[in-house]
């Protein structure tokens, strides 16, 4: 019998119902490909009792707000489980890298610590070897391999608005944010994705190496699959990054059905999988989505990928361009199952001078030249969120005008935790604006681009992703890997600069011909000349920790070599 405070979770309940039943039949498959293991949610939850009885016996009290620093999966499940059946909050921090100074992690940790008001670290692999830059610092800690306590005899249940995650945010921990994730949010947003993903328990396979400390790891691809029962492939980041190939490898060993991942990722699967030279090297026939989000999604990348994916009986229509952000949890919109990737192609002087998106009928000449862009269409928002599109005045907007969307429904979180306090995400009337700047088309949300990275020239909106795709197109530049920068911001002779990777850096005459070639494909994509092309080494743009390019932070960084 679950103890109860202060009202029902449906997570929690939802989260128990499934450890006693189907959670003996399904689990969770670690530690591929040297050593795996599969364990049952129902183990898992075992092990998270054991582990809630350790965490209320080392002095931890009921209800705590938990910071968890880990990477392996088989750790971190239970661990984050065992903080909810106390009543607590999760906090996954920041993970760092080689290259990361610890003495201003260790900081930056100390100020997330106070933000959410925690003095908790449970440490796992592979960063146990931080526990004395933690103990320099006066950060408590607990070893996660170490919380095997007394089972757990009663569950402390949370309330609905009680906080289950707390996310943070992209961008510079030096000055933290988190997005306050209730159980009320996180049970609508996964029911509803469940009911969008025609999600089968028992039938469904979901395999993953997204990282836990971003959204889209955390939420979709380890506590959806634990909470509802769904069969999951867990590896880390780091294992896809060292052997890209890994992942439709793993997809072909398990039979999975569904995945998810950036388009950066699909990208490069997509070249690799197309110089495999044996035809049965992979079966791909089982899958059934694979969500591309959290980035803008290149028609030329998700191409790539499906016509390598054929070779080992992918369908194309499993491409799934999906919306979403932590504010609202995680996910906004799915389009239709079995759709794949839809595009919608509209004049680009009407999008750029008006605002409007006008569409390009499929024998107009116009298409494939300059004068259309093409928006991935990212469907109809999930069951209980509405979406609009409004102009800088807040004024509602009409089908395909262009304007900032605003989202609203049970799976909008309530606000933000700041170093300043707490910060509300919701108007008066419960809107939560965005900042990405698109449109609707019959109900469906398409997005042009994030308002603050707008670039705004002789009346015109240029947007960064157009710059951005005609730059990656040009032999040389590391796919994915260019910015367009805004420079004199909003004032009346606004530019903008192009950031780039490339193994040709260092090489001057080399640098001089690639920056040549970027600056000739972007006039003719977008008609405006950038006023400098900087080539940095592969590795050098600065990036979120969960690898998306940062365009403001690389107009700070490397401002003198643009001119600014």
């Amino acid at each position: 019998m679950s103890h109860r405070l202060g009202g029902m979770s449906r997570f929690v309940d939802t989260l128990l119902a499934t450890a006693r039943s189907h959670g003996a039949s399904t689990g969770m498959v670690t530690g591929e490909p040297a050593a795996p293991v599969r364990r049952t949610w129902a183990e898992v939850h075992t092990q998270a009792r054991r582990m809630a009885g350790g965490l209320l016996a080392s002095g931890v009290p009921e209800r705590p707000a938990i910071a968890v620093l880990a990477g392996e999966p088989a750790l971190i499940a239970p661990a984050v489980q065992a903080v909810w059946l106390v009543g607590g909050s999760v906090t996954m921090l920041h993970q760092p890298t080689p290259r990361t100074d610890l003495a201003e992690w260790a900081e930056d940790t100390v100020r997330v610590l106070r933000m959410i008001d925690s003095s908790t670290v449970l440490l796992g692999e592979p960063f146990a070897q931080l526990s004395a830059v933690l103990e320099e610092h006066g950060i408590e800690y607990r070893m996660i391999d170490q919380l095997d306590g007394a089972e757990l005899a009663e569950v402390i249940e949370a309330a609905e608005d009680d906080h289950a995650l707390l996310q943070l945010t992209s961008g510079s921990t030096a000055a933290p944010k988190a997005v306050r994730i209730t159980h009320g949010n996180l049970y609508s947003n996964m029911t509803a994705m469940a009911e969008g993903a025609g999600l089968e328990p028992g039938v469904d396979t979901m395999m993953s190496w997204l990282p836990l400390f971003h959204d889209m790891g955390m939420v979709g691809f380890l506590t959806l699959p634990m909470t509802l029962g769904v069969e999951l492939v867990k590896i880390t980041p780091t294992e896809f990054l060292s052997g890209p190939l890994r992942w439709p490898d793993l997809i072909s060993k398990y039979r999975a059905t569904i995945t998810a991942a950036p388009n950066f990722a699909y990208a490069i699967v997509g070249r690799r999988m197309s110089k495999v030279d044996d035809d049965k090297a992979y079966d791909l026939s089982t899958m059934r989505i694979a969500l591309n989000g959290a980035e803008p999604i290149d028609e030329k990348a998700v191409r790539g990928f499906t016509e390598a994916g054929a070779r080992f009986g992918m369908p194309a229509e499993c491409v799934f361009p999906a919306y979403g952000m932590a504010e609202v949890t995680l996910a906004v919109s799915f389009v239709p199952m079995f759709t794949g990737l839809v595009t919608d192609v509209i004049e680009a002087e009407s999008l750029e001078t008006s605002g409007k998106a006008v569409p390009v009928a499929e024998d107009d000449p116009r298409r494939g030249t300059e004068a259309v862009r093409s928006f991935a269409i990212l469907g109809k928002p999930l069951a209980g969120i509405e979406a609009e599109i409004v102009d800088e005045h807040g004024n509602r907007l009409d089908d395909r005008e262009v304007g900032e969307i605003r989202l609203r429904g049970e799976a909008v979180t309530p606000g933000y935790l700041t170093v300043d306090g707490p910060k509300p995400t919701q108007d008066a009337d419960g809107w939560l604006a965005t900042g990405d700047i698109g449109y609707l088309t019959d109900g469906r949300i398409v997005i042009c681009g994030r308002s603050k990275d707008v670039i705004i020239m002789g009346g015109r909106n240029i947007y960064p992703t157009d710059v951005e795709r005609a730059a990656c197109s040009v032999s040389g530049v590391r796919a994915g890997n260019a910015v367009a920068v805004r420079i004199d911001a909003g004032k009346s002779r606004e530019r903008f600069a192009v950031v780039l990777e490339s193994t040709k850096a260092g090489e001057e005459e080399a640098e001089r011909a690639l920056a040549k070639d970027v600056t000739a494909r972007v006039m003719d994509a977008v008609g405006v000349r950038p006023v400098s092309v900087v080539v940095l080494a592969p590795g050098s743009l600065p990036k979120t920790p969960s690898g998306k390019l940062r365009r403001s932070a690389a107009g700070t960084e490397f401002a003198d070599r643009i001119g600014r």
